[in-house]
């Protein structure tokens, strides 16, 4: 089984835009009948547009700072957008598709079996996989059809997410998932260094909740693979 190298993800900064600001139209051409006994008027008209001018560049610099702060707060709490740069999860997602990330979808509900997640991975680096045990689950490799169980419900991953042509593991393992923690697995299971390859970890491959990031439920880039990331029906059996 070949080990890929999928344990990094490129952050793609958020795109930003903003409203251009319309220039000042041009002021009227003064009326004609401007003596010299109207110096008074003349003033007036001349330090108008100035005046004017000067706060368009201030409404502009406002719509400016407000479209970064938005951007920031977005990207800091709400969403956040990744590159893949690796075949671990083929076919869900390619080598450079983008996916975004839901950074709050765990602050009001529980990490769920057959989520794809960002988190810190077993090197420190972002890493993405699917969620195939949470916390007191026990997950095994493999029953008498080399289907994975998960609480001794065989998963039925085949034409599903699982790579086309790839086994469900040609990795054993018989793992008892701790609470707050999590089993992780990519789709291409054959290009996938994941929970199976980290059990000598002192955690027995699992990962802590507190390391995931959020959950990715848009694949958006490139335009033709636009698509929301469900949770497959696989796993709606185990109990």
């Amino acid at each position: 089984m070949g080990k890929a190298d999928e344990s990094r993800l490129g952050t793609a900064g958020p795109v930003g835009s903003a409203d251009g600001v319309p220039e000042d139209p041009a002021e009227p051409a003064g009326g004609g009948g401007g003596g010299e006994d109207e110096p008074a008027a003349g003033e007036k008209k001349k330090g108008g547009p100035a005046k004017k001018k000067g706060s368009g560049l201030l409404e502009i610099l406002a719509y400016s700072l407000g479209g970064v702060v938005v951007a920031l707060l977005v990207h800091t709490f709400l969403l956040q957008s990744f590159w893949i740069p690796s075949e671990s999860m083929q076919n869900t997602l390619l080598v450079d598709d983008y996916v975004v990330v839901n950074k709050l979808a765990y602050k009001f509900g529980p990490v769920e079996r057959g989520d794809i997640v960002v988190f810190k991975g077993w090197n420190g680096e972002d890493t993405i996989k699917r969620v195939i045990g949470v916390g007191g689950d026990h997950v095994k490799c493999c029953d008498a059809k080399h289907r994975i169980t998960v609480n001794g419900t065989p998963l039925d991953e085949e034409g599903k997410y699982l790579y086309p042509g790839a086994e469900p593991s040609t990795i054993e393992f018989d793992v008892k998932v701790p609470k707050g923690r999590l089993w992780l697995m990519g789709d291409h299971r054959n290009n996938s260094a994941d929970s199976r390859y980290n059990v000598e970890d002192g955690h027995q491959g699992t990962v802590s909740e507190d390391d995931v990031y959020g959950r990715a439920f848009l694949r958006y880039w490139p335009l033709n693979r636009i698509s929301l990331l469900s949770q497959p029906e696989t796993f709606s059996v185990v109990r």
